[in-house]
């Protein structure tokens, strides 16, 4: 006889001939529930019991809700995302996707009725491919602190893998610039007003979100270092200050000579810019600004430095493929992986190898041609 789970009431028969048992069990605010299973044979009743312990366990509803999808994203949205400790951008992204995509396909359905896509064997058809969805299945979940993590539906639907695992990026080779497209590049920006804020990030490394948000007060100047503290991003109330995506990422990066040169001429021109901007200066203490102080608006950031990317014949150039070309002349310059990683503000090295793996067979040429001199 299989031995019963905690809770577990006995299994037994009754005058109808069917077969009933019970699972007794604390809810959300620790009050003790007991719900009762039913089936034509004991094994259907045990089956049902192992369900419901599974369901308790995960801290997912024990009874299937019946409310729309609709109505419990808009719970979601308003409650518990904003008590969440996601970043504010994160917190609005997640808000308009769940509004503008979630609601519209998946929010006339009642929770109960939603359930996991089935798994296909190996020689099924194949369904077409989805739009990878930014928000992962723990994202799904209520705020933090809350008694119980709980999902809509049957088994938390939004698991559409296996269970505990989200869907995961695989590492892709980063486009960068080699040096003749530089030198293009930096001829374009030359005068443009951003020119000092695309120079320092392909001399440094850093994201759009860090450049943005650098302070004066993290540059030193003498000791050509900058120390990377806050992120600067865009959210419903205009852009943002944050913390940097991981502990890795606060950082001090050092400056190469030009870029400290660069900063240099790039704060007397804030300085003259204050002066003609008088009562209008507002004041924030950031390196890269408007004429008037303010911050710069990541996505007028990126425009304007596509902008001038098309003047130079550089077509699908980003922001971020200043990083990428920081980082890749770093390693062609044989510096090791791991202070890339560092100078990066990778959260592993694994990340750093895999993303610019494609440097390697570079540094290997090198070296092979640097052994056949040796040995001749």
């Amino acid at each position: 006889m299989a031995k019963r789970g905690n809770g577990e009431g006995s299994i037994f028969m009754r005058a109808d001939g069917r077969w009933y048992s019970a699972l007794t069990y604390r809810d959300d605010v620790g009050e003790v529930r007991r719900r009762e299973v039913s089936g034509r044979t004991q094994a259907e009743v045990r089956a049902k019991l192992r369900e419901l312990r599974e369901r308790v366990e995960a801290g997912a509803p024990v009874k299937d809700a019946s409310i729309t999808m609709a109505v419990w994203l808009e719970d979601w949205t308003t409650k518990a995302l904003p008590a969440s400790d996601r970043k504010p951008a994160t917190i609005d992204l997640y808000a308009t996707i769940a509004r503008s995509h979630l609601v519209p396909k998946l929010g006339s359905p009642p929770l109960d009725r939603l359930r996991p896509p089935r798994r296909r064997g190996p020689g099924a058809r194949q369904a077409p491919r989805r739009p990878f969805c930014v928000i992962r299945p723990d994202d799904l979940h209520g705020a933090p602190g809350r008694p119980r993590r709980r999902g809509p539906g049957r088994a938390d639907p939004a698991q559409s893998g296996r269970p505990g695992q989200t869907p995961g990026r695989r590492a892709r080779r980063r486009g960068h610039l080699p040096a003749q497209q530089v030198e293009a590049l930096l001829e374009a920006i030359r005068g443009d007003r951003p020119e000092s804020l695309h120079r320092v990030m392909l001399a440094t490394g850093l994201r759009r979100g860090e450049a943005l948000a650098l302070h004066w007060r993290d540059v030193d100047l003498d000791a050509a270092v900058i120390r990377v503290r806050w992120t600067l991003s865009r959210t419903s109330a205009g852009p943002g200050l944050g913390l940097p995506k991981t502990e890795k990422s606060r950082r001090t990066v050092p400056l190469p000579v030009p870029a400290v040169e660069t900063l240099r001429a790039h704060r007397k021109r804030q300085a003259a810019e204050q002066l003609a901007a008088g009562s209008l200066w507002q004041a924030s203490g950031l390196v890269f600004t408007s004429e008037i102080g303010t911050p710069l608006e990541p996505r007028n950031a990126l425009r304007r430095f596509e902008a001038l990317a098309e003047r130079a014949g550089l077509r699908g150039v980003r922001l971020h493929t200043l990083r990428h070309s920081a980082a890749s002349f770093l390693l062609a310059a044989g510096t090791h992986m791991k202070v890339v990683q560092e100078h990066l503000g990778h959260s592993s090295y694994a990340i750093t190898a895999d993303i610019y793996s494609h440097v390697a067979p570079v540094q290997q040429r090198e070296a092979a041609d640097k052994l056949g001199q040796a040995i001749r």
